[in-house]
């Protein structure tokens, strides 16, 4: 089975020589970019599986690197930076970015955000209608879903908010994002009524113990638990 291609975009050459060795033994074929156009010239040519991405490039701002890939490809970025004022994670994450880790990082939570990346691509690239997390099943094709077998009766709401964050399952979708897509552009600052459906949707999944399936992300959004 080929290796999963990472391109790493980071200025930095210790963010490189660090990184590289721990990505390799994970089973990754490492890709290195210092900037912004050298990253873009090869995402096209390499076609790398998933992006670590630093926003702090010499020649150019890391969102706008993400905003130049989006207009062509698909590939889950994660953004690893040093900017961690929550507007910047907003900003980044609303441009495209699938997720955003803090500088500096646990080498082992960067770890586990790059396997949800992946997972996800996997599931948009047609892994099958059917998706699961840990107890939860969500079957897009019959719009039904179950714990542990049993139906959960949702509203036509709660299940389009429950599948946008199942196909994005272990990466964060801003609120912007959320409201947007569920209920128009109109409504997209409107945070107080997506937290009211988050509420409702825990509630009748049963979702209440100290491991949340919907886990927040304090002033960005929600994710879904990638357990399954």
């Amino acid at each position: 089975m080929n290796k999963p291609i990472l391109l790493v975009v980071d200025d930095e050459p210790a963010i490189h020589r660090f990184l590289t060795p721990v990505l390799e033994v994970e089973g990754y074929e490492v890709v290195r970019a210092e900037t912004g156009r050298a990253a873009l010239d090869l995402a096209q040519s390499r076609k790398p599986d998933v992006i670590i991405l630093d926003l702090g490039l010499p020649d150019l701002d890391g969102k706008d690197v993400i905003v130049a890939l989006r207009q062509w490809s698909a590939t889950p970025i994660v953004v690893l930076s040093a900017r961690d004022r929550e507007a910047e994670k907003i900003l980044a994450l609303d441009m495209g970015a699938n997720d955003f880790v803090n500088k500096p990082f646990s080498v082992g939570e960067l770890l586990a955000r790059l396997r949800a990346a992946l997972r996800q691509r996997r599931r948009i690239d047609g892994e099958g209608p059917v998706l699961r997390c840990g107890a939860y099943e969500i079957d897009l094709a019959r719009h039904r879903v179950a714990r542990d077998g049993e139906d959960i009766r949702l509203t036509k709401t709660e299940y389009e908010l429950l599948a946008q964050l199942a196909r994005h399952a272990g990466t964060v979708l801003t609120h912007r994002q959320l409201l947007s897509a569920i209920w128009g552009d109109e409504h997209a600052g409107d945070t107080q009524y997506l937290r009211v459906y988050v509420g409702q949707l825990r509630q009748k999944l049963g979702d209440t113990g100290d491991v949340r399936l919907i886990i927040t992300e304090p002033g960005v959004g929600y994710r879904l638990s990638d357990a399954g």
